[in-house]
């Protein structure tokens, strides 16, 4: 049996991918970089680094008004997120200080900073509640989420902003999607619990696991009876087959990547011609992937999905899902990097890249047919307001009542909500435009 990895370890590499996040880099390949043998244990505390770098970052402020060199800072930051608060804290707060000193000690990059470090953490555990208590006023560290975010939600949902932060910063469950086509969810369920594994039921296709555990333990996952999607996602496909009342035969799937949806659509839909859509070939070799294990067929093809001249043969699709790119707001509980990587202007430009999409696409639909429209966004911008503009300006298109905000861990924003809302699942947004039939006349008001 190996050793355990010390702590002093894990910090530091906890530390590196923080400041890798700074840099504006995705927490998910800076963790790639990680030791094999230090991933797991980093991965947990660099989550709840993220989830706690507000009152951090502030708690920081309080000990030295100015900032030591950025390593020396993430590894300070990442010390006092974990150690803040007792409640929920991975480490006693002296084991944490004790072992942030070493980890310091032990590499190049902090070596010079020990002493500041060390003195900082000190003063933190002889005065903790004061320091604490006088960053409570600051709303960034009180949520944890940057101050134009934090805005932007009580602009958008005055009733409902704290429940989103809140959920935001826990954790969210392992949820899995049944694959309709190989198995039922009692099914699953009664052998999830033959193996040991607890499971509740989320929404017609789901299961959510009582304690995340490693893909490659999940039973039947190896062998495509299950797979990996938060049950808000989950919606997606069953939306997309609620076509005009009929089996859609030909389906695209607009920006597909890594396949989750297009594989549920397949399940679905076994006997329809799918196409699946990705602007990266990297991101297309997921698709492929994720479909071989599942053993469904699908076209997939590296494309523009707004440059519809690259790819487009010309015939009418009867359904569409796009899934567009977005803020990806709605997911932070699950990607706590998102929130401090985003800026506000982030919001609008991706606001317009759906528009182009939405507007590329709707020519392709044929009469009849149904979009839907979908984002793990919980900003208006990306989401309702977008929605209604596109319907003010498309005369032949209607707007279906499945369609609405979701809040993250669950419930619904606004007024509107998928009909088969599940239980606990990301924050999302989803739309079905129904295009008029030929000949028949527009009814462009939102249903």
């Amino acid at each position: 049996m190996s050793p355990p990895v010390p702590l002093w370890r894990q910090l530091q590499a906890a530390a590196s991918v923080l400041a890798a996040v700074r840099r504006g880099e995705s927490a998910t390949p800076a963790l790639a970089r990680v030791a094999a043998e230090l991933r797991p244990g980093a991965q947990a505390l660099v989550f709840h680094v993220l989830r706690n770098l507000g009152r951090a970052e502030a708690l920081r402020k309080q000990l030295a008004k100015r900032a030591p060199p950025p390593a020396a800072d993430a590894l300070l930051c990442t010390a006092l997120a974990l150690a803040w608060r007792e409640e929920g804290a991975p480490y006693a707060p002296f084991t944490l200080v004790d072992q942030a000193v070493e980890a310091a000690k032990r590499s190049p990059e902090t070596r010079a900073q020990q002493a500041f470090i060390n003195a900082c953490l000190r003063r933190f555990l002889r005065e903790r509640d004061a320091l604490v208590q006088a960053t409570d006023a600051d709303p960034v560290a009180r949520w944890n989420h940057p101050r134009w975010w934090i805005q932007k939600l009580r602009h958008d949902w005055p009733q409902d902003w704290e429940r989103i932060l809140e959920a935001n910063n826990a954790a969210a469950p392992m949820t899995l999607r049944v694959n309709a086509s190989r198995a039922t969810v009692a099914a699953m369920q009664e052998r999830f619990a033959a193996a040991g594994i607890a499971a509740t039921r989320n929404g017609e296709y789901g299961l959510t696991l009582e304690r995340p555990m490693p893909v490659q333990e999940i039973p039947g996952f190896g062998e495509g009876a299950v797979s990996v999607q938060d049950a808000a996602a989950q919606l997606a496909a069953p939306l997309v087959m609620a076509s005009a009342g009929a089996v859609p035969k030909r389906i695209l799937d607009a920006c597909a990547a890594p396949g989750g949806k297009t594989a549920h659509i397949a399940e679905l839909a076994p006997g329809a011609e799918l196409l699946a859509l990705d602007v990266d070939p990297a991101r297309c070799e997921r698709i492929h992937e994720n479909l071989q294990r599942l053993g469904l067929q699908a076209e997939v093809l590296a494309a523009d999905a707004g440059e519809t001249a690259q790819w487009w043969d010309g015939r009418p699709f009867d359904a569409i899902l796009l899934d567009a790119p977005c803020t990806a707001s709605g997911i932070v509980r699950r990607h706590p990097d998102v929130r401090w990587l985003r800026r506000e202007g982030d919001v609008a430009q991706l606001a317009r890249q759906q528009e182009r999409l939405l507007t590329a696409l709707w020519p392709l639909l044929a009469p009849g047919g149904r979009l839907v429209y979908c984002t793990c966004s919980v900003f208006k911008a990306e989401g309702e307001a977008q929605v209604e503009a596109f319907v003010a300006h498309n005369s032949g298109a209607r707007l279906r009542p499945a369609t609405g905000h979701l809040r993250p861990s669950g419930g619904a924003l606004g007024q509107g909500v998928p009909d088969n809302e599940p239980g606990d699942h990301d924050g999302f947004f989803y739309a079905v435009l129904e295009k008029s039939a030929r000949n028949a006349p527009a009814h462009p008001a939102v249903a």
